[in-house]
């Protein structure tokens, strides 16, 4: 997998291991890594701008409350449906599918997540299953930090 990059959305109030575990993990298969912080006025604190953005094989969508304020910034939005549009991985854990909620790439998918959004996934029109992770096409979802080697290993064969 090398030449792969892959960007992880950052915020505050993200779920430290949810977006530390993937990076380290990612960092012994991928060579480039972008992290965002959408509340800067940019999409971007390093190399992920609108330039970079078709440029990117995986995006990564940590939990915590974060995605509540991802979900709310048009811009984080359009990324998770170019990246859909194009097939890429979207990978997301914990609370993170609020995002794919309402970017509105979640309906007839098969997902997981937190278990304090699943009326959340079901109301938006996914079919939820209660696994450690779930792949559907070129997405990815996990329920909680617990099942991060589950969601690495996924999100990488999706990679390779």
């Amino acid at each position: 997998m090398p030449g792969k990059r892959v960007g992880i959305l950052t915020e505050f109030n993200y779920e430290d291991i949810e977006l530390w575990y993937p990076f380290y993990r990612l960092k012994e298969e991928v060579t480039k890594h972008l992290r965002s912080a959408p509340r800067k006025g940019k999409l971007t604190t390093r190399n992920m701008d609108t330039r970079a953005r078709p440029n990117i094989d995986a995006l990564i969508i940590p939990g915590g409350f974060a995605p509540d304020y991802w979900r709310r910034d048009q811009r984080i939005l359009d990324l998770v449906r170019e990246m859909d549009k194009a097939r890429k991985v979207i990978a997301s854990v914990c609370h993170g599918p609020w995002v794919l909620i309402s970017a509105k790439v979640i309906r007839d998918r098969k997902v997981t997540c937190f278990k304090a959004i699943i009326d959340d996934v079901v109301n938006a029109g996914a079919n939820y299953s209660d696994a450690p992770v779930v792949v559907d096409m070129n997405m990815v979802t996990s329920r909680e930090p617990k099942d991060l080697p589950d969601f690495c290993k996924a999100l990488i064969s999706l990679l390779k």
